[in-house]
């Protein structure tokens, strides 16, 4: 190989082996693209999460004839909840005819809420949960109403909030009732894989 390309070989080289070190080390030293609140969100706990959406859950009472939630094994399975007005009636109608899908969104937001309470007084604290595993939303809702997944989006988006993208979406179905327990809009059950 003649001088001048065994040079450029090596410059070649040296600049590879210099661009491929920076590539392994530069994103520990600095976080490229991710801002420190990202970040920040990231590292948080379920618990942590909370206080920063300044997010208070809802006192529940003690059950009458249900059991909140069973554990087996890792598993947290999670009773259906229903919304509730201010004075703890259930909060009733149809989508579709009582209620459209934003008054169900934030139905199922309220649900969320309710459920995440039952969850941390099982388990002493939400930081026991690893994720999401499965969603079960039933709409209370007229024959043509086609929009229960939109409606069910406000319990899994706040899920999300609190436990992070990944952690707080699961499998799920969103499907239409003729009709709920107490005439409620909005019921929803939840498996949640939990720490031992």
């Amino acid at each position: 190989m003649a001088a001048p390309n065994r040079r450029r070989f090596l410059n070649n080289c040296a600049w590879l082996a210099a661009g491929v070190t920076g590539g392994i080390l530069l994103p520990r030293w600095l976080p490229l693209g991710e801002p420190a609140l990202a970040q920040d969100d990231a590292a948080a706990s379920p618990e942590e999460r909370l206080r920063k959406l300044k997010i208070e859950l809802p006192m529940i009472g003690k059950p009458t004839g249900y059991v909140p939630a069973v554990r087996v094994d890792n598993l947290l399975f999670v009773s259906g909840y229903e919304p509730r007005k201010a004075d703890g009636s259930p909060l009733v109608g149809k989508l579709g005819k009582d209620l459209d899908v934003k008054e169900g969104y934030q139905a199922a937001r309220q649900i969320a809420l309710i459920m995440l309470s039952a969850v941390r007084t099982e388990l002493g604290s939400l930081d026991k949960v690893v994720r999401l595993v499965k969603t079960f939303g039933m709409v209370n809702c007229m024959p043509n109403f086609t929009q229960t997944p939109q409606v069910i989006n406000g319990f899994n988006d706040l899920l999300a909030e609190v436990f992070g993208e990944k952690a707080g979406r699961g499998a799920r179905s969103a499907v239409g009732m003729n009709s709920l327990p107490d005439g409620s809009v909005v019921e929803i059950e939840a498996i949640f894989q939990v720490k031992a």
